[in-house]
């Protein structure tokens, strides 16, 4: 009995790591991707490794991009959405709601939430964090010098997932062989 057990609760947990992986990988593979420009931010911290910390411009919304209109700036960790167009090499935001929006042609909805942001001015934009703010890298590698973007898969959900860092152009990890101390 306690061995048949112990294979059901081994069986649920393979089960619930393999079904997370395979979210995350179709959306990954299956989701409209989408190149965003980053701004820089310290990526050092001693105690989790090393990562980037990455900014968006998308991050921070004018309230007056709101529809239905927003005059009072949005709560802390209220879910927005965001229509992303291209404009030039990047996408940006060019509408933003607290209601889903259904995706145009030529648009991509990002889902975020909303964050305190000690840098802004909460009456005029809100700041979003779209869960795409930490991108981990091989030891020695987290202090680059230079421009950073990010490409990004969006699939339907609006939960992108960061599918590539590039640093001036190059992919990270190429661009940052041999900095590794």
């Amino acid at each position: 009995m306690k061995l048949k057990l112990l294979i059901l609760i081994l069986a649920l947990q393979t089960a619930w790591i393999l079904g997370t992986t395979f979210v995350q990988e179709r959306a990954l593979i299956h989701g409209k991707v989408v190149l965003l420009e980053t701004r820089p931010v310290d990526p050092r911290d001693l105690l989790r490794g090393d990562y980037l910390i990455l900014s968006y411009k998308i991050s921070d919304v004018p309230l007056d991009l709101f529809m239905p209109p927003q005059t009072n700036g949005l709560p802390p960790g209220q879910t927005v959405y965001v229509a992303l167009e291209p404009h030039g090499q990047f996408h940006e935001v060019v509408r933003a709601s607290t209601e889903p929006i259904e995706p145009a042609a030529g648009y991509i909805v990002l889902e975020g939430r909303t964050r305190t942001w000690w840098g802004g001015n909460a009456r005029t934009s809100a700041h979003l964090e779209y869960g795409l703010e930490r991108y981990y890298v091989r030891e020695g590698t987290g202090n680059p010098s230079g421009k950073i973007t990010v490409q990004v898969a969006v699939p339907a959900s609006g939960q992108g997932s960061i599918k590539q860092v590039f640093l001036d152009g190059k992919p990270y990890t190429e661009a940052m062989k041999g900095a590794a101390r």
